[in-house]
């Protein structure tokens, strides 16, 4: 009987013991149960437009004799936006750091344009369009210009005129603020 016993201890059945008891110990080992939470993955995205990002184009009516009578001088420069495709957006025009009325709310006849540091001033207006007819203010919905953004810069020419240079003799300027709303 104590061979059969013998028998039975072989390396093999020793084997297979060993196996068991490994998986009966990384049994004991796992979790005794589970948990669970969620959480949200977000992205808000909003409309964008620029209009600092390409330089503007400055309007510049150049070099002009003093002349006494009543003449028009014309000139054009741009403004470039960028808005996110199908944005709708305006740009208005303030009065300009020498208006005659209240810079935000310019109105027609008030931008100016000063020599240096003297109290002496060349009138000027700026226009939405080549014949100079429709005046570019800073009022949304009645002379702000108004479009929908593409993706792209867009270049949107700025008309002026002078209409008088009987002045005195130098270098006049103003500096107007285009504002993007969208």
């Amino acid at each position: 009987m104590n061979t059969q016993v013998k028998n039975r201890n072989t390396p093999l059945l020793r084997s297979g013991l060993v196996a068991l008891a490994v998986l009966g110990a990384f049994g004991a080992a796992q979790a005794a149960g589970t948990d669970f939470t969620t959480f949200k993955v977000k992205l808000v995205i909003t409309e964008s437009c620029t209009i600092s990002t390409t330089a503007p184009t400055d309007v510049d009516f150049g070099s002009q004799g003093r002349v006494t009578t009543a003449v028009a001088f014309d000139a054009a420069g741009a403004l470039n936006v960028n808005c996110s495709a199908g944005t709708p957006y305006t740009i208005g025009l303030n009065g300009g750091v020498n208006s005659l009325g209240t810079a935000n709310a310019p109105v027609a006849g008030n931008r100016r344009m000063k020599l240096g540091a003297s109290t002496t001033y060349v009138p000027y207006e700026l226009y939405q369009n080549a014949g100079r007819t429709t005046f570019w203010g800073n009022t949304i919905g009645t002379s702000t210009v108004a479009g929908t953004g593409t993706g792209a810069s867009v270049a949107l020419p700025v008309f002026g005129r002078v209409t008088s240079v009987n002045s005195a003799a130098g270098s006049y300027e103003d500096t107007i603020t285009a504002t993007v709303t969208y």
